[in-house]
């Protein structure tokens, strides 16, 4: 097996004053993460908004990383939308300038879907990619899809896909399920969403993480997700944070560190974090990360 995956940072996408993309704010953070430990930087998943985030953007955002000198294969590309023609049309614009991998999230407006119907959106995005189609992560991310992806529709992907389908990240939560994904699919690249299991999941055999806390604490992630040591502070620190909406949350503690309140912008619908909250959030952070919050 090749290198192992691990660390990306699930990177915060900046806004200016007017809702715009503030290019020089997300490349900054894409290369202290990358400075700081984290093997490449995923654009556009979760925490980057990315089901927000249009075509257009996408293509400025990603043509001025590689502008600054960032490694095509330094970059995942989070795909989060219906339609399995744009799926398909924004992982193939980020494929053809070589990133790393793209992470792609099922479809999310119907519900109660079932695996035969997840098979056949998938089939379909991959079909339309057609030679194009490569290393692909697919997101199991219920809690905010309330889709989630079964062990046995990885396996059928997997199966009818083997050069396409690479990886799973799995953000769900459910250890349970992570431990079966670890025993069920060892030969792919599964990486834990949820920091809280990340250590103990590469202990399994999981390759790293996707992480939004590596917005925050890089250092700290990549130990937990490189050598698979815990470390209880990250991992309280996450449940600190799940009390809170975690998107501007992460923002806030973000416009802390660097000083910059442009970080507090989100993208409707989302809404910043009230002033209170951050104060609250920030200083259960600083009690337990005290020289960061310095």
């Amino acid at each position: 097996m090749s290198e192992n995956f691990g660390l990306s940072a699930a990177l915060a996408t900046a806004f200016d004053a007017d809702g715009e993309i503030a290019i020089p704010g997300v490349i900054e953070q894409a290369q202290h993460c990358l400075a700081n430990g984290c093997k490449s930087v995923t654009l556009f998943g979760t925490t980057g908004e990315g089901a927000s985030i249009g075509m257009q953007e996408r293509k400025q955002v990603l043509a001025a990383m590689l502008a600054a000198g960032i490694a095509p294969k330094q970059i995942v590309m989070g795909v989060l939308v219906d339609a399995a023609e744009d799926a398909a049309a924004q992982a193939g614009q980020a494929l053809a300038q070589g990133v790393r991998n793209i992470l792609l999230a099922p479809p999310s407006y119907f519900k109660n879907v079932s695996d035969d119907g997840l098979f056949k959106w998938f089939s379909a995005v991959f079909t339309m990619l057609g030679t194009h189609a490569r290393d692909v992560i697919v997101y199991n991310i219920p809690s905010v899809t309330m889709v989630p992806l079964s062990i046995s529709l990885v396996g059928r992907l997997r199966a009818a896909f083997p050069d396409v389908v690479v990886g799973v990240k799995d953000s769900s939560g459910d250890w349970p399920y992570t431990e079966e994904l670890l025993k069920t699919h060892g030969d792919l690249i599964i990486l834990i969403g949820d920091e809280r299991h990340l250590a103990r999941g590469v202990r399994l055999g999981g390759q790293g993480a996707i992480s939004g806390m590596a917005n925050l604490l890089p250092r700290e992630v990549q130990v937990m997700a490189e050598k698979g040591i815990d470390d209880a502070n990250v991992e309280r620190f996450v449940g600190q944070l799940l009390n809170y909406p975690v998107i501007p949350s992460i923002k806030a503690i973000l416009a802390r560190l660097t000083e910059d309140d442009g970080w507090l912008a989100v993208r409707p619908p989302l809404v910043a974090l009230n002033s209170q909250d951050s104060d609250t959030l920030f200083a259960a952070f600083g009690a337990l990360f005290r020289a960061k919050a310095a």
